[in-house]
């Protein structure tokens, strides 16, 4: 017998095959993806091919993948870049449909652990870029560009103040096209302003972001270490956090337009700052 000719074993033989909505794996992965957070043991649930192959990239730590029937192919192509110690599920179309958020879902979604930082982390990486404080911002795909343009720009990292999507929202993970799981990200709710001081303390400036008042971007000094706040879509900052701040940064542009969407106008922010750190031969590509 030519043994050429025989069948090699696929990655999709690894496949456990899933009929119940009840199954606890599968309850796990609905409820984080309703819920927009992680699930009890500290898994991330996110979703779709060139997420979970980002997922993979940044060297995230993977519990389980679900894959729907009619897509299982894709496990010859995933499950060779992940360990054996992965839990991986087949799924019935309409199981696997009931259980992700996507109206169109590409078949495969996974359970991983994000990495954790701490506000020190970022200050110890001030030096690199400026870090970003997103507050009451709403939008996930607004924050999900900003985190994209955080880590092409140099950013120190990310934090998310009182009334911010969750980091975990899936149009959030997707918008950022994996920088969700490679930048430093913080979350910081009632005790971002007490920890202001913190900040100034390590030299770090306080710079809000305002549509029409302030300093002119390109007047401003952005090459040293900086915490550059974004408010929410519509009210902005909060008086009381703009009242502390000790600069406030103005992007000009035509006065026909009243605003520039959130993630548009912090990542011109976050190229400006870049481009100052670079000198005058701008940024390398």
């Amino acid at each position: 017998m030519n043994r050429t000719s025989e069948s090699a074993p696929t990655a999709a033989g690894r496949l456990r095959r899933i009929e119940g909505r009840h199954n606890p794996l599968v309850k796990q992965v609905r409820q984080a993806f309703a819920r927009a957070e992680l699930t009890e043991p500290g898994d991330c649930a996110i979703e779709g091919l060139h997420v979970v192959e980002e997922a993979i990239r940044s060297g995230l730590r993977f519990r389980a993948v679900l894959f729907r029937e009619s897509a299982q192919t894709l496990a010859d192509r995933l499950l060779p870049q992940m360990g054996t110690h992965v839990e991986t599920l087949l799924l019935p179309d309409k199981l696997f449909d009931g259980a992700v958020p996507s109206e169109n879902p590409q078949g495969v979604a996974a359970l991983v652990r994000l990495k954790e930082y701490t506000l020190e982390d970022l200050l110890e990486r001030v030096q690199l870029g400026p870090v970003i404080v997103a507050v009451g911002l709403q939008d996930p795909g607004n924050l999900g560009t900003i985190l994209r343009s955080a880590e092409a720009f140099g950013s120190a990292g990310v934090v998310l103040g009182e009334g911010t999507v969750s980091r975990f929202n899936s149009k959030l993970i997707r918008a950022s096209a994996g920088s969700v799981f490679r930048l430093p990200l913080v979350v910081a709710k009632a005790e971002l302003e007490s920890r202001l001081e913190e900040l100034r303390a390590h030299g770090v400036r306080l710079i809000a972001t305002s549509s029409h008042k302030g300093m002119p971007l390109d007047q401003s000094q952005l090459d040293r270490p900086a915490a550059i706040f974004i408010g929410s879509e519509g009210a902005g900052l909060p008086k009381a956090l703009l009242a502390r701040m000790d600069e406030t940064v103005a992007i000009p542009h035509s006065p026909r337009v009243e605003s520039l969407n959130a993630g548009v106008a912090t990542s011109i922010v976050l190229y400006e700052a870049a481009r100052q750190r670079r000198g005058p031969q701008g940024i390398k590509p």
